[in-house]
């Protein structure tokens, strides 16, 4: 739990919260998928999807195969390794951290936090059980799975050794079996080899002209396959310290890779979307298995070495055959007839289902627009975090089109779509996040109330989504005293109008930086989640829910002229200030009542106003009414309607940085 601590009290960087609107079970990847481990003993196979989300399928029964999700991690999940003989699974994921779960039960055990950026790829020694971890903070870890095993959520710091000398951004990473060797690739374009056992380094290999994507190794590690954005496959003799072939067999970049057993073949995928085996006794000699849909990310060879599992950047795992060794060459190099595929068809898939790649958030700033890859066209309410509707394939722009309104409310939150599905952040700039004041009764949230109440979208919508947890409240003696529980007891959030879906992801996270923590809306009632979220929750969070504290309204400047029209007599320029959802039907009353001097002493806008004015007295309604019949405004020479709010007036109308400026004329 120190991990926790250590990060919500640091103070010094700004803390978010966001949550992710999706369906309670999400049984497809979404957004492709970047590795794959096959448990043999099992047949599960489990996938990495950039969804977030790890998933175990059961190739016994390929009608349903989806078996369970392992939820945790919080950005895509870059590598998976399977060890322990299938017992436990490390991931590596760009949140930052590396997880270990229960791969039976599909659980999570405990949280490494040990990398500063992007971890991209891990690395296996299965005799020895070492695991080793890099990624974009250039830093190699090695972790003895042992250790980690043992490791629980509240107790998980670990040492570790590191190996150092990278220059630049880690992509990919080899040990082999005995853990004599580690190998590591990245942007330097060099493949950088240690021992594992002394930490020591031991080459530097150079030749590639590009990242270095994918590595493997034979058992002795006397021997290394490398793949890389250049296009090529480089064979390396580690002994001799140089490259013993260039294999060129791909249009582009080279970033999957996979040996048979014996190291006499090596399978490779990539940009280009083919699948290659080539005999490295004799590279002239390849096959290309497949032509895939997408370019490739991973491969699993099933242990008979008949079939492959492939991953790419589409969302469906297809597994292909793979020739049998001794007829697997259709050719040389050259013939035409090599360029034929040996399999037409897959032999089997596991489908993923759409990403969004496309959103647009309405005027009212709330509902939101979203086109995924199979053009499906939803609707989505932020503030309830739900989907609301699903048009289908429909036309993406006249959609928008037809649900457009002439109101302006302000920017309240910022969307992502990096995992395929609709996150939502809130809190990266704290003022935004609490300036979208709108009318209760047009929002649909107090249909009945006959005093136009004005609620805070960012405020309800915070207390939704921690409703659930509970706090101790700051209590006064005589509460105690009285034997008021409620008082002396404690207070959870919650808002008065709406709740939110229980299976709703919330994440904090330091703005742009590393997740803190991620718990569903439902679990926030737990014991342990209690705590962490009491360390966790920002101050301009608690500020909200736990304190109730209301955000300040937003006030909008305005200076008031009579119109050359108007017959009035041009006096000093009036310069106003009022809440920015202010109505022009109350400017028109202060003009009708202040300016003209027609009715009675309590103007609702003039001077600095008072949050009091956004909600009027119903018994002067007929005021208003009346200051509407005798009073029209204008904004840029258009006669404003009394229903528009002002900074809708600024929006739409005036359209300029400048104050805004009204003129009125008394309607005869």
């Amino acid at each position: 739990m120190a991990t926790h601590k250590s990060s919500g009290q640091s103070g010094r960087k700004k803390v978010q919260v966001s949550f992710v609107i999706r369906d309670e079970v999400e049984r497809r990847h979404r957004a492709g998928v970047n590795s794959l481990q096959y448990d043999a003993h099992l047949q599960r196979l489990y996938s990495a999807g950039r969804d977030s989300i790890i998933r175990i399928w059961n190739c016994k029964n390929m009608k349903e195969p989806y078996i369970q999700s392992m939820e945790h991690h919080t950005d895509w999940v870059n590598d998976i390794v399977l060890c322990c003989g299938g017992k436990n699974l490390i991931s590596a994921s760009s949140d930052t951290t590396v997880k270990v779960w229960n791969a039976h039960k599909g659980f999570c055990m405990s949280t490494l936090r040990t990398h500063k950026d992007y971890v991209k790829a891990l690395a296996y020694a299965r005799d020895r059980e070492q695991v080793a971890s890099a990624g974009l903070d250039r830093a190699i870890f090695l972790w003895d799975v042992n250790t980690l095993t043992a490791l629980t959520a509240s107790n998980n710091t670990v040492t570790t050794s590191s190996l150092n000398g990278n220059k630049d951004s880690i992509y990919s990473l080899a040990m082999n079996p005995p853990g004599t060797a580690i190998v590591s690739g990245s942007t330097e374009k060099v493949l950088r080899v240690w021992d594992p056992r002394s930490c020591t380094k031991l080459m530097k290999l150079k030749g590639h002209a590009d990242n270095v994507k994918a590595l493997v190794l034979n058992r002795d590690g006397t021997q290394c396959l490398s793949g890389s954005s250049d296009g090529t496959i480089k064979l390396w003799s580690l002994g001799q310290q140089r490259c013993i072939s260039t294999i060129r067999v791909h249009d582009e970049g080279v970033w999957a890779l996979l040996a048979t057993e014996n190291f006499s073949h090596v399978i490779s995928g990539g940009r280009d979307r083919k699948i290659v085996m080539t005999d490295l006794r004799n590279t002239e000699r390849y096959t290309l298995i497949c032509e895939e849909s997408a370019p490739v990310l991973k491969m699993a060879m099933t242990p008979d070495q008949g079939s492959l599992w492939v991953a790419t950047s589409d969302s469906s795992i297809r597994n292909w055959v793979l020739p049998k060794r001794d007829c697997q060459i259709s050719g040389d190099a050259g013939e035409e007839e090599v360029l034929k595929p040996l399999n037409v068809k897959p032999e089997l898939t596991i489908k993923g289902g759409p990403a969004v790649r496309h959103y647009q958030i309405l005027n009212d700033k709330r509902h939101i627009l979203t086109k995924d890859t199979e053009n499906n066209i939803v609707v989505y309410d932020v503030l309830k975090a739900s989907k609301l509707e699903d048009l289908g394939p429909a036309d993406f722009e006249e959609e928008v089109k037809k649900r457009f309104k002439m109101v302006y409310v302000p920017n309240w939150f910022n969307v992502d779509l990096k995992t395929g599905m609709l996150t939502i952040h809130l809190g990266q700039d704290e003022n935004d996040c609490f300036s979208a004041w709108v009318s209760a009764r047009e929002a649909g949230l107090a249909p009945n109330d006959i005093v136009d109440q004005k609620v805070n979208y960012g405020n309800l919508l915070l207390q939704a989504l921690l409703e659930h947890w509970w706090r101790p409240l700051q209590v006064d003696e005589d509460a105690e005293c009285q034997g008021d529980q409620q008082a002396a007891g404690q207070t959870r959030g919650g808002n008065e109008y709406f709740s939110v879906p229980g299976h709703t992801p919330v994440i904090f996270s330091e703005v742009g930086g590393r997740t803190l923590y991620r718990l569903l809306v439902r679990d926030a009632g737990g014991e342990t989640e209690g705590l962490l979220l009491n360390e966790t929750v920002p101050p301009w969070v608690v500020d909200i829910v736990v304190e109730k504290n209301l955000p300040k309204f937003i006030k909008i400047p305005f200076y008031l002229l009579p119109h050359a029209t108007s017959g009035v007599k041009s006096l000093k320029k009036d310069r106003l200030i009022a809440n920015d959802f202010i109505q022009v039907r109350k400017v028109a009353e202060h003009v009708y009542e202040k300016v003209l001097g027609a009715g009675s002493e309590s103007g609702s806008v003039a001077g600095p106003s008072s949050p009091g004015a956004d909600r009027p007295d119903p018994d002067r309604q007929e005021t208003s009414s009346i200051a509407e019949d005798r009073v029209e405004l204008l904004c840029n020479d258009q006669v404003l309607d009394s229903n528009m709010d002002l900074r809708t007036v600024r929006h739409f109308i005036w359209k300029s940085s400048a104050d805004l400026t009204l003129h009125y004329r008394p309607l005869k």
